[in-house]
């Protein structure tokens, strides 16, 4: 589903009633818990949390006028799901992720190289985002996207 937004909050005013407390939690849990710095905006179309220009000017390796994203939230048409690059690049992350979902939620985890698909959206398990949000300060991210972008030779 695709939002014409110019800021979060226009996003969430677009969303389906059922879809709006949904997407204002996750937002509200990413907010509280992300490592200061990252900064909050609308990317492709989403509710993004970005390593700010201001700190990593080189910015986004597919178009440097970008900024570098890191978490995203999108309202799909069948689901909530959570875009979070440290998922995708740091294996150690995964893993523990996947092994505390059983403790928050009786479903398995829907998911994508980065994407988190929350098809249930009455249940998605909040502490858990929480605690991923805390798991990669952004000098942490900021050096293993650095890394895996000298080994795509970009």
């Amino acid at each position: 589903m695709q939002y014409t937004a110019s800021t979060p909050q226009e996003y969430i005013s677009q969303l389906p009633d059922d879809r709006k407390q949904a997407v204002i939690s996750l937002r509200e849990t990413i907010k509280e818990n992300l490592p200061k710095d990252f900064e909050e905006t609308l990317s492709y179309g989403m509710i993004a949390y970005v390593v700010p220009k201001s700190i990593y000017t080189a910015g986004y390796h597919a178009n440097p006028a970008e900024p570098v994203p890191f978490i995203s939230i999108a309202s799909q048409k069948n689901h909530i799901a959570l875009y979070h690059m440290g998922i995708y690049m740091f294996p150690d992350v995964l893993e523990w992720f996947l092994s505390e979902y059983p403790n928050h939620s009786d479903a398995k985890p829907d998911m994508g190289k980065s994407c988190i698909r929350f098809k249930n959206i009455s249940k998605i398990p909040l502490p858990l985002i929480a605690e991923l949000c805390r798991k990669i300060t952004m000098d942490e991210y900021i050096a293993r996207y650095e890394e895996s972008i000298k080994k795509k030779g970009r």
